[in-house]
């Protein structure tokens, strides 16, 4: 099991559409990605660093899959469709990590 970090930077200036991106994205995701390996996901909202100021990203996805080599195969067949999405709810490029769990 690997988790995919997807992490959309805050910002001045920043759209990012958490309705759209709740109700439509995340459970587009979740259809095409989940015969392909997606074991779930959960999202969660930068909200502030310990000392206050505007947190470094906005919105993170952390996405459960069976493998790096699942999610590698899972954007490529779907890749088009969900990443063409992404203007829809937020003009931020969002950076993206494959994650071991340490043992």
């Amino acid at each position: 099991m690997v988790l995919i970090s997807v992490m959309y930077p805050a910002g001045a200036g920043t759209r990012f559409d958490m309705d759209y991106y709740l109700k439509k994205h995340m459970p587009l995701v979740s259809e095409r990605w989940s015969a392909q390996g997606l074991h779930g996901y959960e999202v969660i909202k930068g909200v502030a660093t310990p000392d206050g100021t505007t947190p470094p990203f906005q919105v993170i996805a952390l996405l459960r899959f069976e493998s790096a080599e699942a999610f590698k195969a899972a954007a490529a067949a779907n890749g088009p469709e969900i990443f063409g999405d992404i203007p829809n709810f937020t003009d931020t490029q969002a950076a993206v990590q494959i994650n071991d769990f340490a043992e």
